[in-house]
């Protein structure tokens, strides 16, 4: 088994949905999370805040420099992650598919560096 990671991108401009839209991608979004345990496939999922509230430590010359607020900007972000594992890249497109119609939102699909220990 693989690790992969499923970025939800969030736009960083428009409307967000609607309370009715939003109870509803919520719970498209806990039913492909149940589907992920089901399979064996489900390591950690969480959505995040926006960039406006990160902070970047950047080390420089044996010190540590803090910064508020996000380092690049842009149209987009990071706004949520799935963890997953999977036997290949095409079993994790399809997780990834399943996470885009449930959120509604982009999907970056990535694979980690070194393959799972399990």
């Amino acid at each position: 088994m693989k690790y992969y990671l499923l970025s939800v991108i969030q736009p960083a401009e428009g409307e967000p949905p609607s309370a009715e839209a939003l109870a509803r991608i919520m719970r498209d979004v806990e039913g492909f999370h149940q589907e992920l345990r089901e399979a064996g496939a489900w390591v950690f999922a969480g959505g995040l805040h926006g960039p406006e509230t990160a902070v970047v430590l950047r080390p420089r010359g044996g010190e540590v420099r803090v910064t508020d607020g996000p380092y690049t900007q842009g149209d987009e972000y990071l706004g949520g992650l799935c963890l997953i594992k999977a036997p290949d890249l095409d079993a994790a497109l399809e997780w990834g598919r399943k996470a885009g119609l449930a959120t509604t939102l982009p999907i970056e699909v990535r694979p980690f560096l070194h393959p799972a220990g399990d």
